[in-house]
């Protein structure tokens, strides 16, 4: 099967927009704190690193990695962590930085695991949601757009470990999906 870029879902213009008001926002709510800014890999990475840059507040980062995909384009539904976070955080301000929610079971699954671990607060940043295709409610306190129910890539988000570097957000298109 083939697969080629589809059509620009979210132009890089608008991502920069919406991550400086999330910045913007984030910087408000937190006033006076420090943040430890959880980025889910790999996905996150490029969001996170532009997000932090309009933070005006002490942050810390760390990362873990967490698997439902393999190397297709449908959610396995099995969530795994692959990598942990380093840091403790207990009594701590955290912010899950994700780059698209889909089905929520991951983030859920996430959020529930890093609640056990205590923090003073816990929210969620998420770039993209893909509402249609929810399966359990999630809050999110800080969403950049809704997509629709598209297999996406670009700025962070790959298919089989390519098009990360590009600057859009684009939908995926299968060559012999119209055959």
């Amino acid at each position: 099967m083939m697969t080629r870029m589809g059509p620009v879902l979210v132009a890089s213009e608008d991502i920069q927009a919406k991550v400086r008001e999330l910045g913007e926002l984030i910087t408000e709510d937190y006033r006076g704190e420090k943040v430890l800014l959880v980025g889910i890999l790999r996905g996150a990475v490029v969001f996170l690193s532009d997000l932090m840059r309009h933070l005006e507040l002490p942050c810390e980062i760390d990362f873990m990695e967490v698997s439902s995909y393999g190397t297709g384009t449908q959610s396995s539904g099995v969530v795994r962590i692959l990598k942990d976070l380093q840091e403790d955080i207990t009594g701590r301000h955290v912010l899950i930085v994700e780059d698209i929610i889909d089905t929520g079971l991951t983030l859920s699954y996430l959020r529930r695991t890093l609640l056990q671990r205590k923090p003073a607060t816990l929210e969620i940043c998420a770039l993209l949601s893909k509402p249609s295709r929810r399966r359990v409610e999630l809050e999110v306190k800080y969403l950049g757009f809704e997509v629709p129910d598209e297999f996406v890539i670009g700025y962070g988000i790959d298919y089989a470990g390519a098009y990360r570097n590009l600057p859009d957000i684009r939908a995926l298109r299968s060559e012999d999906a119209h055959a």
